[in-house]
């Protein structure tokens, strides 16, 4: 094996290796406000104002308009419902494709929930650099409570099981209190 097929191999390891959210459970969660999207209209999103009203389902995905992602917002649109009874509100960050989270957000999000770009600073906040593209957000899915600490944190590449596993830690969390 030569040296180039034996870095190739080595990234395609690293690549395909899940990561860990950095933030764990009980940090506090960075506060912010960003730009974004709700049924294809402009809206703004901030998480202070989202956590006076319950906990917050917070997932980062890494572009719109991709095949993972996509079907990751089918499955938080159609759980979103399910969410709100719970008194959680859902928001997904992508820091790829933001040009295309209007139409993103009324097609794929379905006008459930409300999708926002991701700064780099948002990004180096919450500690979801993609690997092999650091200026994109890769999937991680936070649930954060009213008080700001962070409840779940997953990251995984595989978008199957970020809504089981926000939805199984909303439900903790409100039988809980």
């Amino acid at each position: 094996m030569n040296r180039l097929t034996a870095g190739l191999a080595a990234l395609a390891v690293l690549a395909a290796t899940p990561a860990f959210a950095a933030l764990k459970p009980g940090d506090k969660a960075p506060d912010f406000t960003a730009p974004g999207a709700l049924a294809g209209k402009d809206f703004s999103f901030s998480l202070s104002k989202a956590l006076k009203k319950g906990p917050v389902v917070l997932y980062f995905f890494p572009a719109a308009y991709t095949a993972g992602c996509t079907a990751e917002a089918h499955e938080f649109a159609e759980a979103t419902p399910d969410f709100e009874k719970l008194g959680a509100t859902v928001v997904g960050v992508t820091a790829g494709n933001v040009d295309k989270i209007k139409d993103f957000s009324k097609e794929h999000c379905r006008d459930k929930f409300a999708v926002a770009a991701a700064s780099k600073e948002m990004i180096k906040a919450y500690d979801v650099g993609m690997a092999m593209k650091p200026e994109w957000s890769n999937r991680t899915s936070y649930v954060i409570a009213p008080d700001g600490k962070i409840l779940m944190a997953h990251t995984d590449g595989n978008f199957v099981g970020h809504v089981t596993r926000t939805m199984d830690a909303v439900k903790a969390y409100k039988a809980g209190k």
